[in-house]
């Protein structure tokens, strides 16, 4: 299942990059026509003036011009006039073809778009999903290496939700998840990403935040969920979470760190019983 999103990711990748090409491609051919019409502008103005200022010079000099000549005179008018309305509705049609080739250009690389955004979205807890994690994580290791900066990482997992989820059913699960979703999303910073890993499992990467500095969210979450469990109390159990802290140790391997972090949760879980 996995291979066939990154296929898939890929794939859509792809082809948002020939749909931009193709944009430019038509950029390019506006350019073109605009250049033909400044080309055609000058080459019938100059045309005009050709038979014009001739036979005004030679009227002011007084001389005489040929019956032959005036006979052809508005021929040659009537002949560029037509000229210029047939190379008008030719461009008028082309202008009309590039920009609905480029609407629907644009509306194509909206829908890709969209289409892989939602694709990195949990839709239950709205929420990056693991996809987004495997794609975010690596730039900001680079960044934190590039830069020496801090990055810690965080695992927090809700305590005894298998037993909830079995005791209180699916739907009072994804409530559960739902409301936890908002809590995290409200305590951590803006610069930290929270991802949902799994059932019920979620990871924080924080940029630029030591070890130390990740206690200030988490007891922050603590009393969210303490104030949650207050108002819910009616619902048969109370709601707890356990978390584990790792910083990342610029220049190593950070799915190392990733391994080590999912051990040291895991040694906590055991150690923890959910309350009914």
């Amino acid at each position: 299942m996995s291979n066939r999103r990154d296929h898939s990711s890929r794939n859509n990748l792809a082809r948002a990059e020939e749909i931009q090409r193709q944009i430019q491609q038509i950029s390019g051919r506006d350019l073109q026509l605009w250049s033909i019409i400044v080309l055609m502008v000058v080459v019938l103005t100059a045309g005009i003036l050709t038979l014009v200022l001739p036979n005004l010079l030679w009227a002011q000099k007084i001389i005489h011009i040929e019956h032959v000549e005036l006979t052809y005179l508005p021929q040659l008018f009537f002949g560029l006039i037509s000229l210029i309305l047939l190379f008008n509705i030719y461009l008028i049609g082309q202008k009309i073809n590039l920009n609905s080739t480029r609407r629907a250009l644009i509306h194509e690389l909206m829908l890709n778009e969209r289409l892989e955004n939602l694709s990195l979205i949990d839709p239950l807890t709205q929420l990056p999903n693991r996809r987004a994690m495997n794609e975010f994580i690596p730039r900001e290791v680079t960044r934190a290496n590039r830069l020496g900066t801090g990055l810690t990482f965080m695992a927090i997992d809700v305590d005894g939700f298998t037993k909830i989820n079995t005791k209180f059913g699916a739907l009072e699960g994804d409530a559960i998840l739902i409301e936890f979703s908002k809590m995290l999303k409200e305590v951590f910073r803006g610069a930290d990403v929270v991802f949902r890993q799994g059932s019920d499992e979620f990871l924080v990467i924080m940029p630029e935040t030591t070890e130390q500095q990740a206690e200030s969210p988490i007891r922050r979450l603590q009393r969210s969920v303490e104030h949650w469990n207050l108002n819910n109390h009616r619902k048969g159990y109370e709601l707890s979470f356990s978390s584990a802290v790792l910083p990342y140790v610029l220049g190593s391997d950070y799915e190392d760190i990733l391994r080590s972090l999912e051990r040291k949760m895991q040694g906590r879980k055991h150690a923890v019983l959910p309350v009914f």
